[in-house]
C-alpha cells in the first residue's frame, strides 16, 4: 500500500530532496489508510494515501491564495436537464491521485514521510500538490484550466467550472463529489 502510494509521488516528481535550512519550518504529513470494498460488501482492496499537515502552513508564508472553483448546482441541473432533452451522452471521470497534476507556486517544506528513507539532516520540498494542503485544490485546478484551454475549450463568463468546446459540442465540468455528502 504505502510502497505503490511512494511509487506513485516519485513517479509524479512530487518533492525534491533538499537540505533543511534553518529558515525552513517544514510541515508534517501523516499516512491515511482506507479499506475500499465493491459494491456487494467484499473486499476490493486497502489503500494508503500520503496527506500533508496543511493546517501547519502560514497563509503568507508557505501559501496564498486557495479558492479553486467547482461546478454550482445550478449549472449541474441544468446540464443534466439539456443532455437529456438533447439525449446527450454523459460520462463520468474520476482521476486518481489528482492533485499530484497541481504544481505548486509557493515553496513548501516537508519532513519526509514514516517510512521513507532519506539522508539525516534532509526536507522534502514540494514540488507538485498534495491531499491537505490548503492550497491543493487552486493549483491543480490551475493546471487542469490550462490544459483543456489550450485544447480550446471556452472557460463560461456564468460558472468557472464549466467549461464548453464549441466545434465538436462538447461540455465539461469540474465536479466534487465531496459536495454531495
Amino acid at each position: 500500500m504505502m510502497a505503490e502510494e511512494i511509487a506513485t509521488l516519485e513517479r509524479m516528481g512530487t518533492w525534491d530532496l533538499v537540505p533543511h535550512l534553518a529558515h525552513v519550518r517544514p510541515i508534517t504529513c501523516k499516512w491515511v489508510y482506507k479499506v475500499k470494498t465493491r459494491s456487494d460488501g467484499s473486499l476490493e482492496r486497502y489503500k494508503a494515501r500520503l496527506v500533508a499537515r496543511g493546517f501547519q502552513q502560514e497563509h503568507g508564508r508557505d501559501y496564498d491564495k486557495t479558492f479553486a472553483p467547482v461546478a454550482h448546482m445550478t449549472t449541474v441541473r441544468s446540464l443534466l436537464v439539456v443532455a437529456s432533452v438533447h439525449e446527450w451522452s454523459i460520462s463520468q471521470l474520476d482521476v486518481k491521485n489528482v492533485f499530484l497534476n497541481g504544481e505548486l507556486r509557493e515553496e513548501v517544506y516537508m519532513q519526509p514521510p514514516l517510512g521513507y528513507s532519506v539522508p539525516e539532516g534532509m526536507v522534502c520540498r514540494l514540488r507538485r500538490s498534495l491531499y491537505g494542503l490548503k492550497q491543493a485544490p487552486r493549483a491543480w485546478f490551475q493546471h487542469f484550466a490550462s490544459v483543456v484551454i489550450a485544447a480550446r475549450f471556452s472557460a463560461s463568463a456564468h460558472d468557472p467550472a464549466l467549461f464548453v468546446h464549441t466545434s465538436s459540442l462538447m461540455v465539461v465540468l469540474v465536479f466534487s463529489s465531496m459536495l454531495m455528502t
